[in-house]
């Protein structure tokens, strides 16, 4: 993937030869070699309207265009436009519709990936679906595997059959959503190509953040991966009240950063080299038991 980004920058410099012709290339491979080694993300914190979606998006670009740094990927929450509901017969949306299109418009308008769920009917069915955005308009979905038989979510969604994981400037990012974190074989990183960060949107509730956090960092060691979680904050049509702690660990599991009872936009910072390096002097991932999900 490095090698790739270089080639394109060198067609970039190519093309501009006449304006460069004095100016050697060799600078900008170690500018993009360092840029590639770089990732900047944006974990968006914030309170949701109940079952309204337009409230939410005009809230969250709010939160989106206050951020004062440019950043490389934007996360949001699951289910981040009408909080964790199963009234999908009401609140869901075809695709290409109004929820996809201000996503479009967000990372267009940010230069940044945007990612996190909402609820989408087709054929018929409806899922708790992940979309990542990117700015050219590519992008990719995921729809969550594992529903929440606890709040009856199969009853109204249909699972998702399979892992999502991109690629985007150099990292290769797996795509996940809330009740996915408590099944660790879902999210086991694959030795032959592994992905650099895990992802986790979620509604997660109060009354059960031990297990967010003990979990989010127990993924970060055993795939030896930056890991990302982004919850919501307030109460919610049912009387359940999220606080958050949206975070992000290493992937030695050391926290990074971490949000608490408020609406917060997160800046965090991973760096590439540092676990190529670990992984290259500690290769547990190629210890695995090999075997493959049916």
């Amino acid at each position: 993937m490095i090698k790739t980004e270089i080639c394109g920058l060198w067609v970039r410099h190519k093309r501009n030869a006449d304006h460069t012709r004095n100016v050697p290339f060799f600078p900008y491979v170690i500018e993009a070699y360092l840029y590639i080694l770089r990732m900047k993300l944006a974990l968006v914190q914030p309170d949701l309207f109940w079952e309204n979606i337009s409230a939410n998006l005009a809230n969250l670009e709010e939160k989106i265009w206050a951020m004062t740094e440019e950043v490389d990927v934007i996360v949001l929450p699951e289910m981040f436009t009408t909080g964790f509901t199963m009234k999908a017969d009401v609140l869901a949306e075809p695709m290409n519709l109004t929820t996809f299109k201000w996503l479009k418009q967000m990372a267009v308008q940010t230069k940044a990936a945007v990612t996190g769920s909402y609820i989408v009917k087709e054929q018929g069915f409806f899922f708790n679906r992940l979309i990542w955005m990117q700015p050219d308009g590519k992008f990719y979905t995921y729809d969550k595997r594992h529903l929440f038989s606890y709040a009856k979510e199969e009853k109204t969604y249909k699972a998702g059959m399979s892992r999502l994981i991109v690629s985007w400037k150099g990292w290769r990012f797996c795509l996940l959503i809330c009740y996915d974190l408590r099944f660790p074989v879902w999210s086991r990183n694959d030795s032959s190509s592994p992905y650099d960060c895990l992802i986790y949107v979620a509604n997660w509730p109060k009354r059960r953040i031990n297990a967010w956090n003990a979990l989010l960092k127990a993924r970060a060691i055993e795939n030896i991966s930056y890991v990302a979680g982004v919850n919501r904050v307030g109460e919610d049509g049912n009387g359940i009240h999220y606080n958050g702690d949206t975070s992000a660990y290493d992937f030695l599991g050391n926290q990074m950063c971490h949000s608490s009872e408020k609406e917060e936009t997160l800046i965090v910072r991973l760096d590439k080299k540092s676990m190529d390096d670990f992984r290259a002097s500690f290769p547990a991932l190629c210890d695995g038991d090999a075997f493959h999900l049916l």
